[in-house]
């Protein structure tokens, strides 16, 4: 137990070291690696403070010194450690080790203890004297460890659950500051740090303080760099898993500094910010987060979002601003895109678009960079045989960002165009949808311009190829004859494109197919499909998603649009002198037959008996009993998909789109039955 006279020592300690700094430290320019800064009281001058003694030479000052620190006395020791801030260089660590090594550990956390009034560390003469201990205390450990040996030592990991204690109780901000320090020089130097900081509850702890902390404050860039080092350092699965609720908080505080902070701190809020939505574990929060009521968080975003993007910064950082609204508008919508925007130091109102333009104009200009960037990197490679993956692999994953937020921007301007009923206290003029529109259409020619020249290297295969074709693909949905004689040029290339981890094409017809259905309804939409090869791309496209054995999961809305591009098609067949060769026909005809033996619906039904008529109309039943592809059983099923489609007339249900699926089958039917006199027998059964 401390006595009290050595109180008088700690006030006298603490009033020396206080007035000889003028302000708190920055931690920003205190890193783990900087030596221990202690403030000398002395006034001497620049060449004197020089000439201060070091630990390399024995000076009788310090063996004096050390001798005070290793008395049996307590207050031996704290006047000791006075005279260690009288003379001792702050960037000597060999000298601050042997004072560390003098005084000892045992003694530093008795006197801890002490200011905590923990039992059987108490005394000391009360509140007020419990209070100077801990001043003390928590200042000199935390000088201490900024020598890192010190820092890195098992003693001073086992203190972080008592600062982190300290913390929680609310003492004054000096003395909280100094805990902070504490607990991140020693979690960012232990090799266990990080783990011990997690498993002592600081998460809790840090999601309940961020928010009360003084904004922009040397505390607050503590607390982000600890919850930095939790996410940085330890398994993403277990912390986002684990904690979903404190760090959705923790957003919700981080979000606020971003939108408010105009210094540096902002960045930092930034990165840390894209750094927990844009994990792959992130789903928790995200969901966290979705589910806050009344919360402003995803406003402070867009404020602090528009704040870096409208102003000259690295590009690093509005790629990071890009990333973090490419995460928020996942979460809230791409309507978030449109809303109120109040900078701090900006008096006059901005325009509720202003997120959404320079959203959009950013993405374009680093399109444009990064397709210009792997163009480069891709012919580099063909000419040295050499590929730098990780390079390529982080310009795909940027390029990817940049897609989605044109995408979504797309989206968004399409539900303005379908409902304006939805943004009643938002709109888009005129002259903006028209900017928007030229700038889409600019930046899809840029891209199709960089599809063509990867198609002429003889590629095929990328995923920043395959997100190309989403991105034109979303685009062509809204203006299908947008960019008419390079899409009309690239079309069957583009349906060739295959992901990294694809055997064969399948999401870059899945991404076109809605353009490919629109151009279909028109007579030169269907001749570039048969010029191109595209309709055996849809076909295959078609029987892979609506095959039994098929590993993908069938989805209704492309069945639908891959069967009306077909049905428009070959509705067409004889305006564009289509004539037909292959066996992809012969393998729908089988995939539909199959597909509808187990199917109730009339629409799906209808659908596929009308595409097989249409097949069966424009070929002879010697060519279909003959091709390799179809067995006996596929006969009578296509028989069975006939017959009943043909029975539904009489039925009376069916709807008007039903109807003239009926028309288009009980037409064809009577033009072929007699050339199918097998298919005629099965069916008259």
């Amino acid at each position: 137990m401390l006595a009290a006279p050595s109180v008088w020592y700690c006030r006298w300690w603490l009033f020396l070291q206080l007035s000889g700094s003028s302000s708190r430290r920055n931690p920003s320019s205190v890193p783990p690696q900087t030596k221990m800064e202690v403030e000398t009281s002395g006034g001497g001058t620049p060449a004197q403070s020089a000439a201060q003694p070091s630990g390399n030479s024995h000076s009788p000052l310090l063996d004096d010194c050390l001798k005070l620190l290793r008395g049996e006395r307590d207050e031996q020791r704290l006047a000791g450690l006075l005279l260690v801030t009288k003379f001792c260089n702050k960037q000597d660590h060999s000298t601050i080790l042997q004072v560390y090594r003098a005084v000892g550990p045992k003694f530093l956390l008795r006197l801890l203890r002490t200011g905590m009034g923990k039992v059987g560390g108490g005394g000391g003469g009360g509140a007020e004297n419990r209070d100077a201990y801990l001043q003390l205390s928590v200042t000199v450990l935390a000088a201490f460890c900024r020598v890192p040996e010190i820092a890195a030592s098992q003693d001073m990991l086992s203190l972080i659950p008592l600062f982190q204690e300290i913390i929680s109780t609310g003492s004054a901000s000096s003395v909280i500051e100094d805990c902070y320090e504490f607990v991140y020089l020693v979690a960012n130097t232990h090799e266990d740090g990080v783990r011990a900081l997690y498993d002592s509850g600081s998460m809790q702890l840090l999601a309940s303080q961020l928010s009360t902390l003084p904004d922009g404050s040397p505390i607050v860039e503590l607390a982000m760099r600890l919850v930095q080092l939790i996410i940085s350092r330890l398994p993403a699965e277990r912390v986002f898993i684990e904690h979903p609720s404190e760090l959705a908080i923790l957003v919700v505080g981080l979000a606020r500094l971003f939108a408010l902070l105009q210094t540096a701190l902002k960045f930092e809020a930034l990165h840390l910010l894209s750094a927990i939505l844009s994990s792959q574990c992130s789903a928790p929060v995200r969901g966290a987060l979705n589910s806050m009521a009344n919360s402003t968080w995803s406003t402070d975003m867009r404020v602090g979002i528009v704040a870096v993007l409208n102003n000259r910064v690295a590009p690093a950082e509005k790629l990071q601003a890009l990333i973090l609204a490419e995460c928020t508008i996942s979460i809230v919508g791409e309507e978030w895109l449109i809303g109120s925007v109040k900078l701090p130091d900006v008096q006059d109102p901005i325009p509720v678009d202003r997120c959404m333009l320079l959203v959009l104009g950013t993405s374009r200009v680093e399109i444009a960079v990064l397709l210009n960037e792997l163009a480069r990197l891709r012919d580099e490679a063909s000419k040295s045989h050499s590929l730098n993956a990780e390079v390529i692999h982080m310009k795909q994953r940027n390029l990817a960002i940049c897609y989605s937020l044109v995408e979504k921007v797309i989206k968004l301007v399409s539900n303005f165009g379908g409902d304006e009923d939805l943004h009643p206290d938002a709109t888009i003029s005129d002259s903006t949808l028209t900017m928007i529109i030229s700038g889409l259409n600019e930046t899809i020619s840029v891209v199709l311009d960089y599809l063509e020249d990867v198609k002429d290297h003889g590629e095929n295969k990328g995923d920043d190829l395959l997100a190309s074709v989403r991105l034109i693909g979303s685009y062509l949905a809204e203006t299908p004859h947008a960019c008419g004689e390079k899409v009309k040029a690239l079309l069957g290339y583009m349906l060739s494109i295959q992901g990294e981890d694809e055997a064969s094409p399948f999401y870059s017809i899945c991404f076109l197919i809605p353009m490919l259905c629109q151009i279909t309804m028109r007579t030169d939409g269907c001749k570039l499909l048969a010029s191109s090869g595209a309709y055996g791309a849809v076909i295959e496209y078609l029987i892979r998603l609506i095959a039994p054995t098929s590993s993908t999961v069938e989805d209704a809305g492309s069945v639908s649009l891959a069967c009306d591009t077909i049905l428009n098609f070959l509705m067409k067949r004889e305006q564009i002198a289509f004539t037909f060769s292959g066996a992809s026909f012969i393998k729908l005809l089988s995939a539909l037959s199959h597909w509808t033996e187990d199917r109730g619906d009339p629409d799906s039904l209808m659908m596929a008996s009308s595409i097989c008529a249409l097949i069966l109309d424009s070929i002879s039943e010697e060519t279909l009993i003959r091709h390799p592809d179809l067995s006996n059983d596929d006969l009578v099923s296509l028989s069975q998909l006939m017959k009943r489609s043909l029975a539904m007339c009489g039925k009376g249900m069916m709807s008007d789109e039903e109807s003239d699926l009926y028309q288009i089958v009980h037409a064809c039917y009577l033009r072929w039955v007699d050339r199918f006199p097998r298919i005629k027998e099965l069916i008259e059964r």
